[in-house]
């Protein structure tokens, strides 16, 4: 059902996408939007090792949400800073693209482990977050999407 990668050669370990997941800080998720066109967000995330899964959170409504709503199917694309090697001006990038399906999460016990996380995730102050979770609980809409595919790949600018 998935392609495999055409530049092999390019191809990450899993072991390299995985580290990807746990240190970048936010990626784009791909939806299918309205009238059939792709809907692209940058957004936080998490990654969940234990369940193979990433969690998001955001509005409880709006594009996104109405996406989910009429298909479960994502991508999610994470990039790293990249580097450049001494003397060459061409960056070299790490990435990782996933697919897979995405559900609103009802379990509010599971929506605060993944809003906790989150906030973890840029900062270490634990009383700023629970303080963010108690005013904002009721607002935010958490989503895990389930990784069913993910590729990863090196590649040069020039």
């Amino acid at each position: 059902m998935f392609r495999k990668m055409r530049r092999f050669k390019q191809q990450l370990t899993d072991e390299e996408c995985r580290e990807i997941l746990r240190s970048q800080p936010r990626g784009v998720l791909a939806l299918a939007g309205d009238g059939g066109y792709p809907y692209a967000v940058p957004i936080d995330f998490i990654y969940d090792e234990s369940t193979n899964t990433l969690g998001f959170h955001g509005a409880g409504e709006g594009h996104k949400i109405d996406a989910i709503r009429r298909s479960d199917k994502a991508s999610f694309c994470v990039y790293d800073e990249g580097y450049r090697n001494e003397g060459e001006w061409a960056l070299n990038i790490k990435s990782v693209i996933i697919f897979g399906r995405i559900k609103l999460i009802t379990d509010t016990d599971r929506a605060t482990d993944i809003c906790r996380r989150l906030g973890h995730k840029f900062t270490d102050d634990a009383e700023y977050i629970e303080n963010e979770i108690r005013k904002n609980a009721a607002r935010v809409q958490c989503l895990e999407l389930e990784i069913e595919h993910m590729t990863g790949k090196q590649v040069n600018e020039s």
